[in-house]
């Protein structure tokens, strides 16, 4: 009979760590069980002048949310474009991804693929009081979302999700994937291929003249039924030549999401799933946010756009394959 997995919470100092090393669990993967502490953050990288810019580029800002949800066909060709070339983007960034390599090496990493792709790297200089000073978010083990790149270096069995969006031909491709640092803990594991289950749910959940609660009911069900929670401080939306717009997609069920789904509407669906409490507590940079307990939570993001019959994603990977580590095995 294999003994139980015991979860790295739960592990004494002493006891054999669970990747099987035969070392004692303090003189192995613990320091990557610990907190994440930011690092050094290095000033905001340039964008060449003949790329094409967002207009808060320069000085800051967020969105028009009044942007029609509803996108004509030339502007879902465009983001069906700029969506593939941010899936690209976000494949050989996490093709980077190894103990030692620092989350500010990704961050030089996308800068340059975006460039070189004829697009901006739309989180950078986006918001207010202050800016997001960076061209991808890395969001770190209980990192839930917005992680400002800096000197950490990664760690192995440490989790990581990145989060590219390229705005290129006028209008935003979004989407992030999670990672496993080297050798990671089944409980770890375990969250990643969960949380990829809640975010493919949700995008099949999408049909026209249903209520967009139908995604979030599907995403709160399976991350549950798993015994993880859902974060409920930040939600999915509505993206095209704006960033952030309607509808406003939450990744549990509420009545108030009865926003009907229409052919041509565009959003991401983003669930960030927790393997303990689903609340967050913001740093004092303004921008990250981790959960209360310290517990390692999880995300997978895809833009699309509701059809006739149906979903397209956007920022599926041309090889038709989702990135980050989602298909990982059952543990």
């Amino acid at each position: 009979m294999t003994a139980p997995v015991i979860s790295p919470s739960k592990l004494k100092p002493n006891d054999p760590c669970w990747c099987g090393s035969g070392n004692k669990f303090k003189r192995c993967h613990r320091s990557a069980m610990e907190r994440v502490i930011a690092g050094a953050i290095t000033p905001m990288r340039p964008v060449p002048p003949d790329i094409e810019r967002p207009h808060y580029a320069e000085h800051g800002g967020t969105d028009d949310r009044d942007e029609p949800m509803v996108k004509p066909p030339e502007t879902i060709e465009r983001m069906r474009r700029t969506g593939q070339a941010a899936a690209e983007i976000l494949r050989k960034v996490g093709d980077a991804i190894a103990p030692g390599v620092t989350t500010d090496d990704l961050d030089a990493l996308c800068h340059r693929l975006c460039i070189e792709a004829g697009g901006y790297p739309s989180p950078l200089n986006y918001g207010i009081d202050p800016p997001f000073p960076k061209s991808i978010c890395t969001s770190v083990n209980e990192v839930i979302c917005h992680g400002i790149p800096d000197s950490r270096a990664l760690r192995d069995g440490d989790i990581v999700n990145l989060d590219v969006t390229l705005f290129r031909e006028g209008v935003h491709g979004d989407t992030n994937a999670t990672w496993a640092v080297g050798t990671t803990d089944p409980e770890s594991l375990r969250l990643i291929r969960v949380t990829r289950e809640c975010t493919q749910l949700g995008i099949e959940s999408v049909k026209p003249g249903r209520p967009v609660s139908d995604i979030g009911r599907a995403i709160q069900d399976h991350a549950e039924e798993a015994g993880f929670s859902v974060v409920r401080a930040f939600v999915g939306h509505g993206v095209g030549t704006e960033f952030h717009t309607r509808p406003e997609i939450l990744h549990y069920f509420h009545p108030r999401s009865s926003e009907i789904m229409t052919p041509g509407m565009t959003f991401t669906i983003e669930p960030m799933i927790s393997v303990g409490a689903w609340q967050q507590r913001l740093w004092d940079d303004g921008w990250t946010a981790s959960t209360v307990d310290g517990k390692r939570t999880a995300q997978f993001e895809h833009t699309m756009v509701v059809t006739d019959d149906g979903v397209e994603v956007l920022t599926l990977h041309p090889d038709g394959i989702w990135s980050g580590d989602g298909n990982a095995p059952s543990t």
